[in-house]
């Protein structure tokens, strides 16, 4: 079995990676779980660049493969801000709750039918010989105006998907893991890697 090193301290994100690679032969740890205490200054312009500098530099520092994602909520009518800044909205040790009550009072007075937004995750899984892999996930939805739901973490009290009639932060997380953009992501990056391991064979 082989060992992936996923590039995160954030359990709800590890818990839902872990869910999906279930059916690979990866093992699956954490940056906790290999004794790993340091962050990387996410200071690239969007996703793609912020995913692929934490996979590189952690593969380069552990010699490890590993998997690093890049993830955040774009509002529309904020001129898809939070965006790279999601986790940090508010401030740059912001809370959860923190940052959803700045996007709820900057989202006061605007309607439902102009609160359109969507979930964007890039993911880069990179190997110690710099090969890597880079796909990208998005789950259109909307922003409610109250929080619901008990599940998930982030904006997902806040984000009603396109298609349902609840947050993301109530849905299972079975279900989650089929819809959401991680879960897109992954889903691309697993196709990628059949066709890698078809070629090795």
């Amino acid at each position: 079995m082989k060992r992936l090193l996923i590039a995160s301290n954030n359990e709800g994100k590890i818990m839902e990676i872990r869910g999906m690679f279930s059916l690979l032969d990866y093992e699956i740890v954490s940056m906790k779980d290999a004794g790993l205490d340091f962050t990387i200054v996410e200071d690239q312009p969007d996703f793609s660049g912020n995913s692929f500098k934490k996979a590189r530099e952690i593969s380069k520092y552990t010699g490890e493969i590993v998997l690093a994602d890049d993830s955040g909520l774009e509002v529309e009518v904020l001129g898809n801000k939070p965006g790279v800044f999601s986790s940090r909205f508010a401030g740059e040790y912001a809370s959860d709750e923190e940052n959803n009550n700045k996007l709820l009072s900057l989202l006061k007075d605007v309607p439902i039918e102009k609160r359109k937004a969507q979930f964007r995750c890039v993911i880069t899984m990179y190997w110690p010989n710099d090969f890597y892999l880079q796909t990208e996930g998005i789950c259109p939805g909307r922003i409610g105006f109250i929080p619901a739901g008990s599940g998930g973490f982030g904006y997902d009290p806040l984000f009603i998907l396109d298609g349902y009639q609840k947050t993301m932060a109530e849905l299972t997380i079975e279900e989650k893991n089929k819809v959401s953009h991680r879960a897109m992501a992954l889903k691309a990056l697993f196709e990628l890697l059949k066709a890698k391991a078809a070629l090795n064979t």
